[in-house]
């Protein structure tokens, strides 16, 4: 029989709606009353207007791009925490600076689901390679291991020759950390005669995992699993023994938008990961993660029946300078919001004769040179640069969440 979590991860799919829209309605009314970022930013918002994902899709971005700022200017959190920095159980620091808050809740990043999926079990040894200084990746997975009952080796990273001593002396069954770093102490261990067979069980994030290394480890008896957590979201989602796709996490609601907006996109279109967060530290609703994804159709062979991401599958933020000028995914979509007449558009920047270019790539239902000076003359007035436009036949761009595909060589 299949082994859950908790019964969360095997409800309905219109059980779920009904229990997030509840509590979404809920959370935005809590993010307005207890800090002063969301009070502003949802100044015209009513919590009875709120029962649907279409109602939380008309809800506007909080973009992770912004945070620089906003924290600059308001200490440390940007005015999005509904908690005093006294109340909370650690503060950290992610490069930008940009500060993440962790309450005292014993797994506040919510990864203990996504081990469990793994493997990792109530009296498992953890040996957690992801760096416990100042940023959140360590406490991330070492929460998460403790809430199931597992006992931590905080390693973090480096001191590999240590680290090969600690694993060859405790032999510990389950791994935490990149798989790149997984690699390397299974590489150094047979280099220096140290055995390092001990692990049976891997949780790897934070980079690409690349097919062949996940065989390379099956076939030592380790199996590893993926999971996909940030600083600011904790866990989003999680790989089951099922391996197709990446499940999401019952904590949070993921909707997955054009690039440069807030509109939904449907099943199968490549779109940035967007994030609404059930926390009362942090109440982070519609929360732009900057990073590219989509939807798979239908539920997990697993038997979980959330939605099902394919993984992380780029950067969304595609801002580039042309000629001195910043151009930006969302000037892209305000060219197509103009002209329903184009389903897709991808901005191709170029060098040619040694100067900057640019033509908008858009796919259209038939050749209309009218139409194709009216995208011109848009193009110019949006961007302040001129450009080319092209059509394309429907379906031929690439569905890959790219927007601003700058092909310039500095070489």
């Amino acid at each position: 029989m299949p082994d859950y979590f908790d019964e969360l991860e095997t409800r309905s799919a219109d059980e779920r709606d009904s229990q997030q829209m509840s509590a979404l309605a809920e959370q935005v009314a809590f993010a307005r009353e207890n800090t002063s970022y969301f009070s502003a930013h949802f100044t015209n918002v009513t919590t009875d207007s709120i029962s649907s994902r279409e109602d939380l899709a008309k809800l506007p971005l909080t973009r992770k791009s912004d945070l620089i700022e906003r924290q600059k200017e308001n200490r440390p959190f940007g005015g999005l925490a509904a908690m005093p920095t006294g109340g909370l159980g650690r503060i950290f620091q992610s490069p930008g600076p940009i500060y993440e808050p962790q309450g005292k809740a014993g797994d506040f990043f919510r990864t203990s689901r996504a081990l469990y999926a793994a493997g990792f079990r109530s009296g498992d040894l953890v040996h957690n390679t992801f760096a416990y200084h100042l940023t959140p990746g360590g406490f991330i997975m070492d929460s998460g291991a403790r809430a199931l009952g597992c006992a931590v080796i905080p390693a973090g990273v480096g001191n590999t020759e240590q680290q090969l001593d600690v694993i060859a002396d405790l032999k510990p069954a389950c791994y935490a950390g990149t798989p790149s770093f997984l690699k390397i102490l299974l590489e150094k261990a047979e280099q220096a005669g140290k055995d390092a067979s001990c692990f049976k069980k891997a949780m790897v994030s934070g980079e690409y995992f690349p097919p062949p290394l996940r065989t390379q480890l099956a076939e030592r008896g380790l199996m590893a699993y993926q999971s996909y957590a940030t600083a600011d979201l904790g866990l989003i989602s999680y790989e089951s023994e099922a391996c197709e796709g990446m499940i999401v996490d019952e904590g949070v609601i993921v909707e997955i938008v054009r690039p440069g907006t807030g509109d939904p996109l449907p099943e199968g279109e490549v779109g940035e990961v967007v994030v609404t967060l059930f926390s009362k530290e942090y109440p982070l609703i519609r929360f732009a993660t900057g990073d590219l994804s989509a939807v798979l159709s239908g539920q997990s062979p697993c038997g979980r029946t959330n939605m099902r991401l394919k993984g992380w599958m780029g950067r969304a933020d595609q801002t580039t300078k042309i000629k001195g000028m910043f151009v930006h995914p969302e000037q892209v979509a305000e060219v197509v919001r103009r002209h329903p007449e184009i389903t897709r558009a991808r901005l191709v920047v170029e060098t040619t004769d040694g100067r900057d270019t640019m033509t908008l790539n858009c796919e259209v239902g038939k050749e209309d040179e009218a139409l194709k000076s009216a995208i011109s003359e848009t193009l110019q007035a949006v961007c302040k640069l001129k450009g080319g436009v092209i059509f394309a036949a429907r379906g031929t761009l690439a569905n890959d969440g790219i927007v601003i595909d700058d092909q310039r060589s500095y070489d």
